[in-house]
């Protein structure tokens, strides 16, 4: 065996004992929580570990986690392909949506779980970010001999993450569908806030739209096709990620009474519930 593929499996073996060792593995009833609930409630769920890590690039922000249910089911759920958000920032990587992630498996759905390059020091940025999402969705259609199809797949986004799967339903047709949860759907109208997440994203962008218009169209899913199944769920108190004239994208929106930012990645939420209902009846 090359030295360098045994390094990569010892090092993927150290992962896996990682997560076994520092999360639990028992099912996990989450606290049932009042709509908008705060980060630190999120940050602070326990969560199960992932089954598998899986890399599909040379980077080390360049792999996927694999949870898998335990449920079975009279239909076959879709996979979902989870792109977490923060504002596209290194700051925040994957580990904030382990507990959406461990809910998704519980509630009877296999969940591939995308990290990669984001802005600062992971070296992402606008197109980096969506070459290495791409790259990630196409990975689980490879994985274990074709396990799983697009076709039977749903490219679920957060936030800034749901940016990202809103461009990505766009070129991806053969997608089951795409949701997207308190997604940025206008990147442009974005840059132009002063939130401190609205405030960053000129620098996943690496300028404001008036000094690259053309690469703002490129990556404004306002401006871009998108997949005819399309669902944006939103809450009416998010004042991270603004309803925005998401009427004007002429897809399904449910907007959430009372829910925040991030009701969408709490699995005791009732945003999380309405989510399990989206996708159960895409699989109808």
């Amino acid at each position: 065996m090359e030295t360098t593929t045994l390094k990569r499996l010892l090092l993927l073996s150290f992962v896996l004992i990682s997560f076994i060792a520092n999360a639990s593995q028992s099912s996990i009833e989450f606290p049932k929580v009042a709509n908008n609930v705060a980060y630190s409630k999120v940050a602070a769920l326990s969560f199960t570990a992932a089954n598998e890590k899986v890399v599909y690039g040379d980077d080390e922000q360049q792999f996927a986690l694999l949870w898998r249910t335990n449920k079975t089911a009279d239909t076959e759920l879709p996979l979902v392909i989870l792109i977490h958000g923060g504002c596209w920032l290194s700051a925040y990587d994957i580990q904030h949506t382990y507990a959406l992630s461990t809910g998704l498996a519980q509630a009877g759905f296999n969940v591939w779980s995308l990290e990669y390059r984001r802005s600062g020091k992971t070296g992402g940025g606008w197109p980096v970010t969506f070459e290495d999402i791409q790259a990630g969705i196409q990975a689980s259609a490879q994985y274990n001999k074709g396990e799983f199809t697009l076709g039977n797949s749903v490219a679920i986004g957060h936030s800034a993450g749901g940016h990202l799967a809103l461009l990505a339903g766009g070129v991806n047709s053969q997608l089951k569908g795409v949701i997207g949860l308190a997604a940025i759907t206008d990147i442009e109208e974005y840059a132009k806030g002063s939130n401190s997440c609205q405030a960053v994203t000129k620098d996943f962008m690496q300028g404001m739209p008036q000094d690259k218009p053309v690469e703002y169209q490129s990556a404004n899913p306002s401006k871009q096709p998108l997949h005819s199944n399309t669902v944006l769920l939103q809450g009416d108190q998010d004042n991270i990620v603004p309803p925005f004239k998401l009427e004007q994208l002429e897809r399904k929106v449910l907007m959430l009474e009372g829910a925040g930012h991030f009701d969408w990645i709490h699995p005791g939420s009732s945003a999380f519930a309405l989510l399990v209902e989206q996708l159960r009846s895409l699989a109808k």
